[in-house]
C-alpha cells in the first residue's frame, strides 16, 4: 500500500489577505489549532466533490452508496449537485469539538478541544483523543464525558 505523504495542499498564493482573514475567522469559530487543519478539511471536501463528479456518469446504485456514506457523516446529500455544493463549513460542523460544544458538554469550542485532547470525551463508550474526529449521525447522541473513577486504597 502506498502511503500519501501529505493529506492537504498549501494555498498557491501565500499572502492573500482575503483568504487569511477568512481562515482566521474559521480558526476562531471552530477552535482549530492551525491553518493546516483547514487545508486538510478542504482537501477532504475536494475529494468528495471529485468523487461525485466521477460518479455522475455511473449507475444510480453506485451513486446511492456514495450518498448514503455522505448522509451517515451528516451531510444532507440526495443528488450529485448537493455533493458538488458541499462547503468547508459543512465538514467543520461535523468535527467532535464543534458537536461537543453544541451539546453544551463544554463551554466553548476551545474548551471542548482541550477536553478531547485530555481524553475526557467518550463516543460510544470509546475514548476519543483526536479533535479532528468526524462524528457520524448515529454517534451524536452517544457522546459523553468520561466519569472519574476512584482507585481503591489498600490498607
Amino acid at each position: 500500500m502506498i502511503r500519501k505523504k501529505r493529506l492537504y495542499k498549501r494555498p498557491m498564493q501565500l499572502y492573500d489577505s482575503v483568504r487569511i482573514k477568512e481562515e482566521n475567522e474559521l480558526v476562531k469559530k471552530y477552535g482549530l489549532k492551525n491553518k493546516k487543519e483547514i487545508w486538510k478539511a478542504l482537501a477532504k471536501i475536494n475529494y468528495y466533490r471529485k468523487r461525485a463528479m466521477n460518479l455522475a456518469n455511473l449507475s444510480s446504485e453506485e451513486q446511492q452508496v456514495f450518498f448514503n456514506k455522505l448522509n451517515n457523516i451528516g451531510f444532507k446529500v440526495n443528488s450529485i449537485s448537493d455533493a458538488l455544493g458541499l462547503k468547508l463549513e459543512d465538514l467543520l460542523e461535523r468535527r467532535l469539538p464543534t458537536i461537543v460544544a453544541k451539546q453544551k458538554l463544554a463551554s466553548t469550542v476551545k474548551h471542548a478541544r482541550q477536553l478531547i485532547a485530555h481524553k475526557k470525551i467518550m463516543v460510544n463508550h470509546n475514548v476519543i483523543n483526536s479533535p479532528s474526529y468526524i462524528v457520524q449521525v448515529g454517534e451524536e447522541n452517544k457522546i459523553s464525558i468520561k466519569e472519574k473513577t476512584k482507585k481503591e486504597v489498600k490498607e
